[in-house]
């Protein structure tokens, strides 16, 4: 009983982190690349390939792979994608999508 459970966790947690990361994707892609380098970080096609790479990841630790070695890539994948919800997109989003907004940091000054 306590195995079964502890499986339904595991995969659970591998479906979570591969949402995290697939969003993490699709929201870096949707951004300017004039805001990356506006606010020094890495350039957006680097940002995309390294998400891309974690989301393909977590996608092979999806289940029912999850109980192989992937399991342990996948938890070393995740980091780019927390690293880019809290460092990156904070510092992105007010530039906004790049799709009919303002291309610079909006609010009043």
């Amino acid at each position: 009983m306590l195995g079964s459970l502890q499986l339904l966790v595991l995969a659970v947690l591998a479906v979570v982190v591969f949402v995290v990361q697939l969003v993490a994707l699709v929201d870096a892609a949707r951004r300017p690349a004039s805001a990356y380098v506006a606010e020094g970080k890495l350039a957006k096609k680097i940002w995309l390939i390294i998400l891309g790479v974690a989301a393909l990841i977590g996608f092979l630790g999806l289940p029912p792979t999850y109980l192989t070695s992937g399991s342990f890539f996948n938890v070393i994948a995740t980091a780019p994608a927390i690293i880019y919800w809290v460092d990156v997109r904070p510092r992105i989003a007010p530039y906004g999508t790049g799709k009919g907004r303002p291309q610079g940091p909006t609010g009043g000054w």
